[in-house]
């Protein structure tokens, strides 16, 4: 496989099937669009104990997931920056180059080339056998997920139609189990339902041991009701991860119609590196440093 079919999908229009959904689920028509960016722009100039573009790319991937209503878009990107904040030691500054051993030696995070049925990105994650914690930590692992996010954001389908994550536990031991710590399942739950400008959909577990109870015991507490309703348990039933992703869209890692996946995280790499200058700039974003 060429790295040129793994690419992302930036600047791009939607498609007359995203379009109509983004009008029915996000509100989403011209009249409004063009409305809600001036709104967020003032928003933004009364606001000036925080720091943000404002150009139409950026004020988008806020709105979108508010449902183009400036002032939720306005809390999110305060709750953005109370999360750039309180996680400064893990993410100021970050940038693919401080993860690289980890997205090209370690098959830990992996984005599937192809979209789901519904025209979804998804995120396969392998924390099981082939994660080892002492290679790649449960910060750095916190770390993968967010520079994938950063990229994944500007992708317009993928701010309309969502995302989907799944975890794969195959194999998974103490070693693991030992690896997810209370503070990183904190870290990981407060960002995926206050801090993410992006419509998770679904997250599904699959190939989960007996011992991953011990992990669950330590996610349960941080997830609220909504986050809740769109997670499910497979084990080791494909026929289960069915019901909700179409086996013509998935690999034959599970079960799937499509070729088993033979590329990763290193693959992805050059892709995510590409969008540097977004990255810089997301670095800056945030509450306004007192001089």
């Amino acid at each position: 496989m060429s790295n040129s079919e793994l690419r992302l999908e930036r600047n791009v229009e939607l498609s007359a099937e995203t379009k109509a959904i983004a009008e029915k689920e996000l509100r989403e028509t011209p009249e409004r669009v063009r409305e809600a960016l001036e709104r967020l722009r003032e928003l933004l100039k009364e606001n000036k104990d925080i720091y943000f573009g404002d150009d139409d790319e950026l004020l988008t991937i806020f709105l979108r997931p508010c449902k183009w209503y400036p002032e939720s878009a306005l809390a999110l990107m305060r709750r953005v920056a109370e999360f750039k904040r309180d996680n400064a030691s893990l993410l100021d500054g970050l940038v693919p180059e401080h993860e690289k051993v980890a997205f090209l030696e370690h098959k830990v995070v992996n984005v599937m080339k192809g979209r789901d049925h519904k025209g979804r990105r998804l995120l396969i994650v392998n924390v099981g056998g082939s994660w080892n914690p002492k290679k790649v930590n449960a910060d750095q692992l916190f770390r993968l997920f967010y520079l994938i996010h950063l990229a994944a954001m500007l992708e317009p389908e993928s701010q309309v139609r969502g995302t989907v994550v799944l975890m794969d536990f195959y194999n998974m031991g103490w070693s693991q189990t030992m690896g997810f710590t209370p503070s990183f399942s904190k870290r990981l739950l407060t960002f995926i339902q206050d801090a993410m400008p992006l419509r998770l959909k679904e997250v599904h577990f699959v190939k989960q041991p007996r011992i991953f109870d011990v992990v669950w015991r330590m996610f349960k507490p941080f997830i609220r009701d909504k986050l809740r309703t769109r997670i499910f348990f497979h084990g080791s039933n494909m026929s289960s991860l069915h019901k909700h992703l179409e086996p013509s869209h998935l690999p034959a890692d599970y079960d799937g119609q499509l070729p088993a996946i033979d590329y990763s995280g290193a693959d992805w790499y050059p892709v995510i590196d590409h969008v540097m200058p977004h990255i810089d700039k997301w670095n800056t974003y945030g509450f306004v440093k007192k001089a």
